[in-house]
């Protein structure tokens, strides 16, 4: 029996809103405290000033096994300055209290969930405001204890589509996933120097079939071009990580250059979802 999905509404409304405009969703990822915790909550106020339409947050974790390397120093930034899971759970209240219609998503390890009790953790991230979460280790297959306790305060569980996913995952995760369905843009782990697969337009198909979350495309997702190739393919929207942190590294000793500079990246890629969704 199909699970009773709840509803996730600043999610439902944004997609609901693009489909309406034929823009896709640009959804870009920063590390929660990277580099400090003041720098990181400017840092959000830009990308959603720039045009992000939603945001997926890291909290900082020594062992981020799904990243490349730019993120897992994005994480060393953060976790050198002291920051911790109730300091990130601090700046997300106040970016919630900030940005009330924005949806935000948290990619967390399974680890950090565990360490705090599913039940506490979601219980904490509802509270703050988070909308959905991602637990980048843990398949749906062995996700029932998140996705329970997830269900438990209407937090969206989000899952992971491998570009080969079989058609029973494809199947479990439109029935318990819900907010947004990650779809992987190629395998392996986070990273600029990698390109995305172009994906097929069938994979996209199957999960609208399967009655889906709306699919965004992650992973090797750093131009505008690759914005459009998703979008073209029947992607709702596109997330970008490594190549937004990546900016936030390259600018540590100049602040308005590194704001400057990620206006223009999302202005750009949110540009890019302007002409990407096919009729």
């Amino acid at each position: 029996m199909k699970e009773e999905k709840m509803k996730t509404t600043r999610y439902e409304k944004m997609f609901a809103r693009l489909q309406i405009k034929k823009e896709g969703a640009f959804i870009p990822f920063v590390m929660l405290g990277d580099p400090d915790i003041e720098t990181s909550a400017a840092i959000i106020d830009t990308l959603i000033a720039s045009g992000a339409d939603a945001l997926e947050l890291g909290i900082p974790f020594s062992d981020a096994v799904a990243d490349g390397p730019v993120i897992q120093r994005a994480s060393y930034r953060a976790l050198a300055t002291g920051v911790t899971p109730v300091d990130c759970l601090r700046l997300l209240k106040r970016i919630r209290i900030k940005h009330p219609t924005v949806p935000i998503g948290l990619l967390v390890y399974a680890n950090l969930v565990v360490h705090h009790n599913p039940k506490t953790f979601y219980k904490e991230a509802a509270e703050v405001g988070v909308d959905s979460v991602l637990v980048a280790d843990v398949p749906v297959g062995a996700a029932a204890p998140f996705i329970k306790a997830a269900n438990a305060v209407g937090v969206a569980p989000v899952f992971v589509v491998p570009p080969n996913a079989d058609e029973a995952t494809v199947r479990e995760i439109a029935q318990r996933g819900r907010g947004y369905t990650y779809f992987l843009g190629r395998a392996g782990v986070t990273g600029v120097d990698q390109e995305m697969q172009t994906p097929l337009p069938s994979r996209f198909k199957a999960l609208q079939a399967a009655g889906a979350a709306p699919a965004v495309v992650g992973f090797g997702i750093s131009t505008p071009e690759h914005i459009r190739t998703a979008l073209g393919a029947g992607a709702a929207g596109a997330i970008a990580g490594s190549a937004t942190v990546a900016i936030i590294e390259q600018h540590l000793e100049d602040k308005v250059t590194m704001h400057e500079a990620l206006a223009v990246f999302v202005q750009k890629m949110k540009a890019a979802t302007f002409s990407g969704i096919r009729d």
